[in-house]
Order: C-alpha cells, then sequence, then structure tokens
C-alpha cells in the first residue's frame, strides 16, 4: 500500500511539473517590428557582450526577462515582415506556406480553414477570446485567422504620423508614437474586459515600432541626444523609440499583476526579423562600421544571421526567472507550443514546421525541440537589394548558405563562429553536401517558389500560379 501511495505522489509531482495544473491559461504575445537581437538592453546570450545595446535602455524589456526564459538563439521564420507574420500564425515556414515576401499575393492560402493560434485555443476551450492590435501585416481580415477583436487589416503605413511615408530616416516627433500608447490602451482594455467576464484569452500586441519612420516623444529623443552614444548603437530616434516601446510592455505587465492572473497568463516577446543593418541618411553605420546587428553579420532582408535570430523571453507560472535556454527554436513553435501550454498534449501534424518547446520551460531547458524535422529553413527565392537570391538551413550548429543563381554554397560553425566570417565548407565538403540535400529535399518537399532570373514575386494583383516557378 506504502509502495502504491508512494508511486501516486511521484505521478502527481510529474504531472505538477508538466504544468497539468494549468486550465485553460491566458497568452500574451508581444511582437516588436525590425528589432535586432541586440535591441534590448538584456544581454541574450552569456558571453556576447554586445548581444545587449550599448546604448538603448529597456528596463521592463530586463524585468520580463528575469523573470523567466531567454532563448539566445531564437529565429524569426523569415528576415521581412508578412512572411514572419503568417508563418507565427500557422506554426508553417514561408516556403511551405508559399509567401516569401512582402506583399504578394496570398489567395492560396486557406485562411478559414487553416489551424491558427486563435482556432487551436478554441478548440481547445469553446471560451477562448482572441485579440490582435497593432500592425497586422497580413492579407485577409482578422476574422478569418479567428480573432474576435481587432484593429483590422493594418500595414506599416498605419503606425506613421498621418498614415503616409515622411521623411523615412529623420527624427519625428509625436506623442503616441507609432501608436505605441493607443495600441497599449486597447489592449489593456481587452485584458480586462476578458478577466471581467472570466474569458481566458490570446492577446497579440504587434507594434509598429521599431520599423522606420523614425517617430518618438520629443522628451525621451532630447534625452538619448544628450546621453553618451554607444560603439554600436548611436541612433537617438532608435533609441528613443525602442524606450516608447519599452513602456508598453510595462504597462502590460503592471496590468497582468493588477488583475491578479500572473499565475494563469504567459508572455513572449520577440521580433519578426532583425534589424536593419544600417539607418540610411545617417552617418556611415556606427563608430566601428560593423552594423546596428552586431556581433552578428547583415541585417533585415537577408539570411545571415542578423536578419533573423532575434530576441525571444517567454514569462509564466512555474518558469524558472533568469533561466535561459540555447536551444534552436522558431516562430513556428508558438503555436504549437502554447497548444500544448493550453491542453498539455501535442499531435503535430504533418504539414507543421514548428514544434513544442513546452519541455524548455518546465523540465530541461536544454532538451531538443520535438518537430517533424529536426533542422530549420529560410528562403528568400528573389534579389533584395545588393543580396542574390539565398535560402538557409540550420541544423543543431551547422548553418548552410544556398545562392540559388550560382549555386554557391557557404557553412557555418554558429557555436565557434556567430559573426558568420569563417566558411568552413571546403573543410567539411561532406557535411556541406548533406544539408545541401536536405535543403533541396525540403525545397521540393513543399513545392516551395523558386528563383527564376525576372520573378520577384512582388505584384499582388499576381496570382501564385502565374509565376509558374517551383521545385
Amino acid at each position: 500500500m506504502k509502495k502504491l501511495f508512494l508511486f501516486f505522489v511521484i505521478i502527481c509531482f510529474a504531472s505538477c511539473n508538466n504544468n497539468d495544473f494549468l486550465k485553460s491559461p491566458n497568452f500574451i504575445l508581444i511582437l516588436s517590428d525590425d528589432q535586432g537581437w541586440n535591441g534590448t538592453s538584456y544581454q541574450m546570450m552569456v558571453d556576447q557582450e554586445y548581444s545587449k545595446s550599448d546604448y538603448y535602455e529597456t528596463p521592463n524589456i530586463e524585468n520580463l526577462a528575469k523573470s523567466g526564459m531567454v532563448f539566445s538563439r531564437a529565429y524569426a521564420p523569415g528576415p521581412t515582415c508578412s512572411p514572419t507574420r503568417y508563418a507565427i500564425q500557422f506554426g508553417q515556414t514561408p516556403a511551405r506556406l508559399k509567401h516569401i515576401r512582402v506583399s504578394m499575393n496570398v489567395d492560396h492560402i486557406d485562411h478559414l480553414g487553416m489551424t491558427t493560434i486563435p482556432r487551436a485555443l478554441k478548440v481547445i476551450d469553446n471560451k477562448y477570446i482572441a485579440g490582435h492590435f497593432g500592425k497586422f501585416g497580413m492579407y485577409s481580415e482578422p476574422k478569418n485567422f479567428g480573432y474576435d477583436y481587432s484593429d483590422g487589416m493594418t500595414g506599416n503605413i498605419d503606425g506613421n504620423i498621418d498614415g503616409t511615408v515622411q521623411t523615412k530616416w529623420l527624427p519625428q516627433h509625436h506623442d503616441d508614437p507609432k501608436q505605441i500608447f493607443g495600441i497599449t490602451k486597447r489592449s489593456l482594455s481587452f485584458i480586462e474586459e476578458q478577466v471581467k467576464q472570466n474569458n481566458p484569452f490570446f492577446l497579440q500586441v504587434s507594434h509598429y515600432a521599431v520599423h522606420s519612420d523614425l517617430v518618438s516623444r520629443k522628451e525621451i529623443f532630447d534625452k538619448y541626444k544628450e546621453k553618451n552614444r554607444g560603439i554600436y548603437h548611436e541612433n537617438s530616434s532608435i533609441g528613443a523609440m525602442t524606450e516608447d516601446l519599452d513602456l508598453s510592455v510595462g504597462k502590460i505587465l503592471e496590468k497582468v499583476k493588477e488583475l491578479g492572473i500572473e499565475e494563469n497568463t504567459f508572455v513572449i516577446y520577440m521580433s519578426d526579423n532583425g534589424a536593419v543593418e544600417q539607418i540610411l541618411g545617417s552617418k556611415k553605420t556606427n563608430k566601428n562600421n560593423k552594423g546596428y546587428n552586431y556581433p552578428l553579420r547583415h541585417g533585415k532582408g537577408t539570411l545571415y544571421e542578423g536578419g533573423i535570430r532575434v530576441p525571444f523571453i517567454i514569462s509564466g507560472p512555474k518558469i524558472k526567472p533568469g533561466s535561459r535556454s540555447s536551444i534552436p527554436i522558431s516562430g513556428v513553435d508558438i503555436l504549437p507550443t502554447i497548444q500544448d501550454l493550453a491542453s498539455n498534449k501535442l499531435e503535430l501534424t504533418k504539414t507543421m514546421d514548428g514544434g513544442s518547446f513546452k519541455a524548455n520551460l518546465f523540465e530541461d531547458l536544454n532538451s531538443k525541440v520535438l518537430r517533424n524535422n529536426d533542422f530549420f529553413v529560410f528562403h528568400l527565392p528573389f534579389r533584395r537589394g545588393s543580396f542574390n537570391p539565398h535560402s538557409a538551413i540550420i541544423k543543431e550548429n551547422l548553418k548552410l548558405i544556398k545562392f540559388s543563381n550560382s549555386n554557391k554554397l557557404l557553412l557555418f560553425n554558429l557555436n565557434d563562429d556567430i559573426n558568420e566570417k569563417n566558411d568552413i565548407s571546403n573543410q567539411f565538403p561532406k557535411i556541406t553536401k548533406d544539408l545541401d540535400i536536405l535543403l533541396e529535399k525540403y525545397l521540393k518537399d513543399v513545392k516551395a517558389p523558386k528563383w527564376k532570373k525576372g520573378i520577384n514575386w512582388r505584384p499582388s494583383k499576381k496570382t501564385l500560379k502565374e509565376f509558374n516557378s517551383f521545385y
């Protein structure tokens, strides 16, 4: 009898550790725009001094990180806005969704039928209410994704002062820069109402900041004008806009605490892609001319680390404060992880690219995330600026970049070479070949858009089939 009792105690303890105690928890996803891995004042990686900003101040994001877990190797599914936002909602890569750049036609995506974060939660508990405030950045109404409340089908331009593009890279000032405080106010009202109605909720707060135009409050801008510049960060407008954004994070965290829902609410913070490599029209990059994403290479719009590695923080009940994980995760993991946290079970469909990192939160912070594939694929089959079309695959510590127009291959060991300066493809030809085969197989399996001279995939009126170039 004693042994039987002990068995049940152990089972109960394990169950508690696995987070079974939560029933229909709340989820808040805060998504910043164009914020680099080093774009906060919290150090994303212990042994990388410049994985935090040497100029910007984000005390509230620091507090969020100290109260939860930081993933030092978190990736946006794509290096630009809309593809990442779609990938987060559906848990699928931009390559699989065939949505690989901004302003593409998306008639081929089944917005009403596919599983999204709101729909997944409503299957678990039909009382879930979903809200999205701020930049939507996707090309179908929010209600078609399962959202009950939203600002509508907004894009980047809606975050500017008067809805037009101004002097894009020059300082502008406003009492509600990038609608940061309006978005926050609507988000807080949504939270209050759902708590009042006793509804579990999913809330996505998608800020227009810190994307251009560069808009901030005048008094915060003046503070940064007087502040000593950093070696790698020195733009007063971005510093001020980042601090304004941080204030929004603080207000949301305060509201969660005020309403007494901390023990049943998970808060996730990430960026949709890396920062721009340099500010156009500003002085040449910065003092050391290494780009705003240093120690990462390049930036937004490329598949180098500067374009896709982003800040990622999650805080919530039973997550050890100040914990860190170096296991690679991606925005495609958010849907299955939320599903797992809300239901304590996970069934990955064949088309789901993401997996659940729940075990990292409560059991082993460096356990592998179980996915259908044990690698990430990134895909950019068009020329962007000075960068040729390229794709990338990351498997554990190794990363292969392939340029479509020349078949040039680059191999990097990210454990030793976070800057991606040392191409080791000639030293390890078999590994290079194996990763290339794996990359090509995935792109063929999902029938991804394929680079072809003269195709930029851009005209939104042109359907996907009309391009007629796929793996």
